[in-house]
């Protein structure tokens, strides 16, 4: 993967210097939009002047135009040359290009124009406005206002008109522009899906011999002939020992670059531990790349002063400097992310067997992106037929195809490898990267498949268009890893902290989508392209009157962040410096800090949605149309959110208090705008929705204080004496500390109860949360007392009477003298049994219990 990252590299120097003729074309276009296509072989495909007129030109003729309106008369010339270009469609792409080129400077004017007059237009619409709707059919209105009216009716026309040209001008060039891309894009695609000359045509083979050899000596004839020539021998003189000097610090840097920055690297490496080595190893890497790249740039340097190439030979000697730039790039990309030995942890998991085959596999990827290079240029300087070109083409794209398949076999072994046991699924980049490894593979096949069948085009576009998509995947994963170590080096925190932390998968996602054009341009996307999807998103979206563009909405997450950042500044003053020096409890403090954050948070909105132009009063209609919808679909959202202003605002429970409600009892922890956190005394947080405090019952045992009332049942044996068992009960209770004097404990005898005599003790605790305690310790004394004292507690005692005893005794089927047994028959032989004395296998149901004394 590392020498995938390196061929990334490539692609974007590449990219950058393939997209460069095409800007140079867009800069050097005439600035006022009146001069026509360039002149040349391009120029006079698309020449079609013909006289014409167009509705903008017709609209701009009936009002005087400012000065700096543009020339309609010669946009509609230049407009209705690119129009019969159009129909005819017989211009070349560059000569398409070109005057797209032209069209977008008139567009760009004509945007320009549609802004001038608007705040004189808003004026007038105000000034008009103010004066009232017009009378209806049959009314009429002062003679005075409808003057008024008229004059400011006509000037605004005025105003307007050359709004309106622009308008239509404005349209007409981006319909123009639209059909252009259109063509182009056709073009593109029937370039790609059209069948060429088979490379594996013999009768071809010796053209494409002569071709290479004719491009050979030709380029030695060039070098010759500017060695020897008199002219260039005194510029050669003069330019010799910078040639000298270029060229030696060139070859330096490029063989012995990489070595030496390597030996510093370790140095360093060697003192520093992770993450700042992992910083510290991406940026030696990185200068270890730039290195070898600046000697290539001084060897070109070298070639364009030395004044002994000629056109061909030139394009040969930089083609193949360019083919070790990519090299260099390759190699860095196959040893960042295949990894070596002594990296502190891998974005593959491989074996080093693997590893070593990757950051291989990954150089000679690059070689063959370069050699493709190499030769695409040499065909373009020399003139190749599309024969020679698909011979030339077939070995370099076979060699990058195998390459990709079996890289992508190391993606596909990474993802087995790295794949968790169990049912748990693997993460996403895992299964990314599995992906794309069955794309390389597929990728590779069916390119090299492709060129062996003519489609030359078409396999080259695949195959090269994947390994541009897997070397920028790599150059994500490696600036993924450096967030990874940044994180680690700044929050302090360990790698495996550092790598499940959200901060670094965040900045990995923004670059993510900012690299987004960089894949759509690898995958035949033009530059132009992009330039209209950036403009398109530039303009924004215009929702009624309201444009809301990408600055607008940084602009308001700017002000709402600072707003953000003061309401939380206030918030921390009012609870560490105001409040606590105020008598406010802690929950009216938290009260006053949640609502001054509720406020400010809205005004922060507010201030941050008007700072960035959006007018709210257009969007009424939309919001009132929503509401409709929100009312029902978060009436209970809305009924807690109201439910919590009123808690906060009432107070009738605060943090801290001890409450019940809904079944549920546990202390306040925290109060918020939809619901309220309380912690039961098991240890739960219980969220409970604030309307259950506003519509349900609430137990507050805390509010105000935190007094509050223990209840102690007693019974004692019959037969005691309970005026002695009332002065001991009420001399246990008042000789504790927590039970409060006034109001006194109170000891009464309640009832006679079934078993005994009840008494109730009741005490007022001056701290409720104790009551537990407190109940724990009184049992504890009353037990103790009553021991001392000989007074029993008594407990229920149960007799059990047995029915028909006959039948246990296995005297069941005797029949019965007096027709009858046991107390229900009347009769003597009721008696009783004691439990111990039945039989193992006595039935339940042969008995029965009483209660009581047996009557």
């Amino acid at each position: 993967m590392q020498a995938i990252t390196r061929l990334f590299a490539l692609l974007v120097l590449v990219a950058s210097l393939s997209v460069a003729p095409v800007a140079a074309q867009d800069d050097t276009a005439p600035a006022d939009g009146t001069a026509s296509v360039e002149t040349g072989a391009a120029a006079g495909e698309i020449e079609r002047l013909t006289a014409g007129e167009s509705p903008a030109a017709q609209l701009a003729a009936t009002v005087k135009m400012p000065g700096s309106a543009p020339d309609y008369e010669a946009w509609a010339r230049a407009a209705h040359r690119a129009e019969q270009a159009l129909d005819a469609s017989r211009a070349s792409n560059d000569a398409l290009q070109s005057l797209r080129s032209e069209m977008s400077q008139w567009r760009d004017r004509f945007a320009d124009a549609r802004a001038e007059n608007s705040v004189r237009i808003s004026t007038l619409r105000n000034q008009i406005g103010a004066l009232g709707p017009e009378p209806a059919e049959g009314e009429s209105e002062s003679p005075a206002v409808a003057r008024q009216r008229e004059i400011l009716q006509n000037q605004l026309e005025l105003v307007e008109t050359p709004v309106l040209a622009a308008q239509i001008a404005h349209a007409r060039a981006d319909d123009i522009i639209s059909q252009i891309d259109i063509l182009l894009r056709s073009r593109q695609a029937d370039t790609l899906l059209s069948a060429g000359p088979s490379p594996l045509n013999p009768s071809n083979w010796a053209a494409t011999a002569s071709d290479i050899n004719r491009t050979f000596h030709a380029s030695i004839r060039e070098v010759r002939a500017n060695w020897l020539a008199a002219a260039n021998r005194q510029q050669i003189r003069n330019a010799l020992p910078a040639v000298i000097v270029l060229t030696i610090v060139g070859l330096a840097l490029l063989l012995r670059g990489r070595a030496w920055s390597g030996r510093l690297g370790d140095r360093i490496l060697r003192r520093t531990k992770w993450p700042s080595r992992g910083v510290w190893g991406f940026l030696l890497s990185v200068v270890q790349m730039i290195l070898p790249i600046f000697g290539v740039l001084f060897l070109l340097v070298a070639v364009n002063l030395s004044s002994v190439f000629g056109v061909r030979s030139e394009v040969v000697v930089s083609s193949a400097l360019a083919v070790l730039a990519s090299v260099v790039l390759a190699r860095w990309l196959g040893i960042r992310v295949f990894g070596r030995g002594d990296a502190d942890w891998e974005i593959l998991s491989l074996t080093s067997t693997a590893r070593t085959e990757g950051r291989v596999e990954a150089t000679f990827l690059g070689l063959a992106y370069g050699l493709h290079g190499f030769a695409k240029d040499v065909a373009e300087a020399d003139n190749y037929s599309d024969a020679t070109i698909a011979i030339i083409e077939l070995p370099i794209l076979i060699l990058a195809g195998v390459l990709l398949v079996r890289i992508g076999r190391l993606l596909r072994a990474h993802a087995v490898e790295a794949e968790p046991e169990g049912e748990e699924r693997a993460p996403f980049r895992d299964r990314l990267l599995s992906l794309g490894g069955r794309a390389l593979i597929l990728g590779g096949i069916s390119g090299a498949a492709l060129a062996v069948l003519g489609y030359g085009a078409l396999g080259q576009f695949i195959i090269y268009a994947l390994a541009g998509s897997i070397a920028l995947i790599g150059v994500l994963l490696i600036l993924h890893v450096l967030f990874v170590d940044l994180y680690g080096l700044i929050a302090g925190k360990s790698l495996d902290e550092s790598q499940d932390a959200l901060t670094p998968v965040l900045a990995s996602l923004i670059v993510l989508i900012a690299s987004t054009p960089l894949f759509a341009l690898i995958w035949g996307a033009r530059t132009t392209d992009m330039r209209e999807i950036w403009k398109a998103v530039g303009e924004g979206l215009s929702v009624g009157d309201t444009t809301i563009t990408p600055a607008s909405v940084i602009f308001l997450i700017v002000i709402f962040a600072i707003g953000y950042g003061i309401t939380k500044l206030i918030q921390g003053m009012l609870t560490s410096t105001v409040l606590p020096k105020t008598r406010i409890d802690v929950g009216g403090q938290n009260a006053i800090t949640s609502g001054i954050g509720y406020v400010g948070y809205f005004l922060a909105a507010v201030v941050a949605i008007t700072a960035a132009g959006i007018d709210l009063s257009s969007l009424a209609i939309v919001a009132g149309a929503l509401s409709v919808g929100i009312g029902f679909g978060l009436q209970t959202i809305v009924s807690n959110f109201v439910s919590g202003i009123i808690l906060l605002i009432e107070r009738p429970i605060s943090e801290g208090d001890w409450i019940s409600v809904g079944g549920n009892m546990g202390i306040v922890k925290d109060i918020s705008v939809r619901s309220t956190r309380i912690e039961t005394f098991d240890k739960q947080d219980v969220m409970i929705p604030n309307s259950d405090f506003i519509s349900g019952t609430v137990t507050n045992y805390t509010r105000g204080n935190s007094i509050g009332r223990l209840v102690i049942n007693v019974g004692v044996a019959y037969g005691t004496d309970t005026r002695w068992v009332h002065q001991i009960l009420t001399e246990i209770v008042q000789d504790h500390p927590l039970v409060t004097v006034n109001p006194a404990p109170q000891v009464g005898f309640m009832a006679f109860g079934a078993d005994s005599l009840e008494f109730q003790v009741r005490a007022v605790l001056s701290d409720v949360g104790m009551i537990l305690i407190v109940q724990d310790e009184l049992n504890h004394q009353i037990a103790e007392r009553f021991a001392k004292e000989g007074i029993e507690v008594p407990f229920a005692q149960r007799d059990i009477w047995l029915r028909n005893p006959e039948v246990l005794r296995g005297e069941g089927n005797k029949p019965a003298k007096d027709g009858g047994s046991g107390p229900a028959g009347g009769g003597d032989s009721a008696t009783s049994k004691p439990v111990r004395d039945l039989p193992k296998d006595y039935d339940e149901g042969a008995g029965e219990a009483a209660d009581g004394d047996g009557d």
